[in-house]
């Protein structure tokens, strides 16, 4: 089974068109836009996943923030099926966009927290 990131995130920029990864470049003011896409836990059983993903969107501005994550939560919140060697059940949005902290105050980010349950394709 592949890593939720490695599901997730390709998905998210071909859908989005946005720049999509599990980590942050280290030049990230250069980057903006950005989706990270990060595993924080949650249950695997022997068919099926359910791990909980924490999706920030990182932009220039608080208004193209607030704009690309509720982007990002509609897509997701809507996505089934067959998706990059996994087959998508649900995905539930555990914990809505809201701003987030960052060290640059020159780039603005809003974090959710989803539950996507998931099998091997």
């Amino acid at each position: 089974m592949a890593d939720i990131e490695s599901v997730l995130a390709p998905w998210l920029e071909q859908t989005t068109g946005v720049f999509s990864a599990a980590e942050t470049p280290a030049d990230l003011e250069n980057a903006l836009p950005m989706i990270r896409v990060e595993r924080g836990g949650g249950p695997d059983g022997r068919f099926s996943f359910h791990p909980r993903v924490y999706v920030d969107v990182f932009a220039a501005t608080a208004d193209e923030a607030r704009t690309l994550s509720t982007s990002v939560r509609d897509a997701l919140v809507f996505l089934r099926g067959p998706v990059n060697g996994a087959v998508i059940r649900e995905v539930r949005c555990d914990a809505g966009p809201s701003r987030q902290p960052w060290a640059n105050e020159a780039i603005h980010r809003r974090g959710a927290t989803y539950t996507v349950s998931l099998r091997a394709a």
